[in-house]
């Protein structure tokens, strides 16, 4: 069987932009279409990266996750307590084996980084199933590359992966380089080899099925490729030359459209050059409670919301759910959304609203002038958005000097007629973790302000707490 490793949420980096979220639903969809390998980012030092890892993978059911680790032991050890809740872990080692890469990126000489990836590989064999990656395999020198690739499967590697980082490399002489490998490094038939390739020429796809005739068997590809292989195209491949190469993929055919267009919805969504918030739209995933749902229940579905709430809050919540499920057959999952914001981490004000003056029109750039008081000091922000909203969000945080990612942002009607309320929930991301709030105002501005500021203060007052 031939794996295929999806690397979508690794090269997110590289060419657009992902929000917290979007990941985790990415990783659920390519765990129901069946690739075998979903590669994350690794930890690049905050707390976000570390919750980020858990969140996928306690998201991802049949998938392995594997997440890259630097060369040095305290990486190993940071890295797994991240991904340690996965089903099926991985831990990949990632090592230059071109004398560029090595000496001007890592400023190793071959011994040293031979010892490295012994030492890396043994810390993380200890844990899980471990990985090698020969990053710019194609332009290492062949005698280094045997030794790098013989040290890491002594060491404990189960997988290795020969990566063309350089995207220089054609398909039949990738084929061949495959080939030649295999007979000057006989260890490599016992572990599974994996390749990638980068697209420079256009031919990354051509490429790493020449691979797998010549006898590899994984492949990295991306369900929104930038500069890699294509997973629509090479499971295609695959499926339709099935009995060619004599194997078979994990793929459901029938997700594989669907699937590829979600996630390239996700990756492409427009982002304003003006605002850093996503304007992507979400939709009502048509679950909901009822009066006879018990508290554990509730509870289960606010932290399936994405919320982290303490035992007393998830009393207070369930409390405000019933008086709610009393009047009405169905509670639906937004408007548990505005019980949270409502009901959990009530906190003391430090910011507050004071005045707020929005300037919109077909014909001029939206503006927010606004006015908080933190703990009664005066503090002004004035600021340009995509709209009044827009415009009154990157205004206050103008005051904050801090950016919060918008997970989502809900308007809902209460009452009915001209002067009828809007009721607004606004869903703040800190350090991985959702903060929400809620306003409510016959001026939706206004519900959508004072939202931001419930929700904000949540979390400057849990950061003063840490």
């Amino acid at each position: 069987m031939i794996k295929i490793c999806d690397v979508t949420m690794k090269q997110a980096a590289e060419g657009f932009s992902v929000s917290f979220r979007e990941k985790i639903e990415a990783a659920k969809l390519l765990d129901k279409l069946g690739v075998s390998v979903i590669e994350v980012e690794g930890l690049h030092g905050s707390r976000t990266d570390a919750l980020r890892i858990k969140s996928i993978a306690a998201a991802v059911n049949d998938c392995i996750v594997a997440a890259p680790v630097d060369l040095c032991a305290e990486s190993v050890e940071e890295t797994w307590s991240a991904l340690q809740q996965a089903k099926h872990p991985r831990l990949q080692v990632c090592a230059p084996v071109s004398s560029v890469q090595m000496e001007y990126l890592y400023h190793k000489k071959p011994e040293a980084m031979c010892q490295a990836i012994a030492q890396t590989v043994s810390a993380c064999v200890k844990h899980c199933q471990t990985e090698f990656i020969a990053l710019d395999a194609t332009r290492g020198d062949e005698a280094f590359l045997k030794q790098a690739i013989e040290t890491a499967i002594e060491a404990g590697a189960t997988t290795v992966t020969l990566m063309d980082s350089a995207g220089s490399m054609l398909p039949d002489a990738f084929g061949a380089f495959i080939t030649d490998l295999y007979s000057k490094i006989p260890a490599l038939r016992s572990v599974t080899l994996g390749v990638g390739c980068a697209n420079t020429l256009t031919v990354a796809d051509s490429c790493l099925i020449a691979a797998i005739q010549a006898g590899a068997r994984e492949v990295k590809v991306a369900a929104y490729p930038i500069d890699c292989g294509s997973l629509s195209n090479v499971t295609r491949i695959l499926a339709a030359k099935a009995d060619d190469f004599g194997t078979s993929i994990g793929i459901s055919a029938n997700r594989l459209s669907r699937t590829i267009e979600q996630i390239a919805w996700m990756c492409r969504t427009d982002r304003s050059q003006k605002s850093p918030f996503d304007n992507g739209v979400r939709e009502d995933t048509g679950i909901y409670l009822t009066a006879h749902d018990s508290c554990e229940a509730v509870c289960e579905a606010v932290q399936q919301l994405g919320y982290e709430l303490s035992q007393e809050d998830c009393g207070k919540v369930y409390d405000a759910f019933l008086t709610i499920a009393k009047k009405k057959e169905k509670v639906r999952v937004r408007e548990l959304d505005a019980i949270v914001a409502s009901a959990a981490m009530q906190v003391p004000s430090t910011y507050k609203l004071d005045t707020y003056v929005i300037t919109a029109g077909n014909t001029v750039a939206a503006t927010a002038h606004i006015k908080l008081l933190k703990n009664g000091t005066p503090m002004e922000g004035v600021n340009l958005g995509d709209g009044p909203i827009d415009a009154a969000f990157l205004a206050i945080e103008q005051i904050t000097g801090r950016h919060y990612e918008l997970d989502d942002f809900q308007i809902q009607a209460v009452t009915e007629g001209r002067e009828a309320m809007g009721q607004t929930v606004v869903k703040l991301r800190s350090s991985g973790k959702l903060y929400s709030g809620r306003g409510i105002s016959t001026d939706i501005v206004g519900a959508s302000i004072q939202a931001y500021i419930s929700a904000l203060n949540k979390i400057v007052y849990e950061e003063e707490e840490v």
